[in-house]
This record gives C-alpha cells, structure tokens and sequence, in this order.
C-alpha cells in the first residue's frame, strides 16, 4: 500500500508508536520499520503483524489502530493455490504386455518388438502409434501362424 502525497501518513505513525512502547526488544518491528522507510509501503501480511504489535500499546489512539484495521481490510488478500497430489492409480496395459511377450518367446531378436518392448518397461505404456504398430504386426504373424 503506497501513501499517497497529501495523506496522513498513519502507518509511519503506528510504527513510531509502538517502537516507542517496546524499544528496541522487538526485532520484527525494526524489520517492519526499516522495510517501510526502503519500500514506502508495507504487505498485507506486514500490516497485520504490526496491527498485532499495535493492539498491545496502551497508549496507542483509537483512531490510528482502526485506520489500520480498515486500510488492511481493504487490501486483497492472495491466497496460492493448494494443489491437492492425488496419485492416480496406473493402469498396466495387459493387452499389449501379453502381445509384446508372445512376439518375443517365438522371435526374440525382432528389434522392433525389443524397442517397443523397452518402451512399455519404461512408461508402463505405449502411445497410440506404438500400440497400432505392434497390433499390426502381431495380427500378421498371428495370420501366417508364424505365433
């Protein structure tokens, strides 16, 4: 939030305030009050913690902690989205796995069958092109009795 010129600049104020009230045994009012002297302006997280920090000076005026509360109020709040992981149960691709293993106990050394064979071991599944293709050959070779 940015102070714009001609404001009352009420957040300098707060700071001043409670730095006065706790000294220096508050390292994150130092840390809020030297962000605000670089930034100029404080996050809505920021302003929270130092309206917590407010709420326990006594002679805090009511005005300045109710400024507060509403300039805070007004700030959107940015929530990050909390991907939920949701593993999804696999599903082995039986079909293809009892087609690969019958092509290779008759032809062991068909490199095309021992790439796709590699492939269904890595990924757990074919692409589509890969499950035409073995489908494709192994209906050939199922047609000349060659399985």
């Amino acid at each position: 939030m940015q102070i714009k010129k001609g404001n009352i600049d009420f957040v300098d104020k707060v700071l001043n305030c409670c730095y006065e009230h706790f000294r220096q045994q508050d390292l994150t009012l130092l840390s809020l009050m030297n962000q605000y002297e670089d930034r100029g302006f404080l996050t809505k997280g920021q302003l929270q913690a130092l309206y917590y920090k407010a709420e326990k000076v006594p002679n805090l005026p009511a005005g300045l902690l109710a400024t507060l509360e509403s300039t805070i109020s007004k700030l959107p709040t940015r929530n990050k989205k909390q991907e939920t992981i949701t593993l999804k149960e696999q599903k082995v691709d039986t079909e293809s796995q009892e087609m690969l293993h019958a092509i290779l106990a008759k032809f062991p050394q068909h490199k095309a069958i021992i790439g796709l064979f590699n492939n269904f071991n890595k990924h757990e599944k074919l692409t589509t092109t890969e499950k035409l293709e073995l489908q494709k050959i192994y209906k050939l070779m199922n047609d000349k009795g060659m399985l």
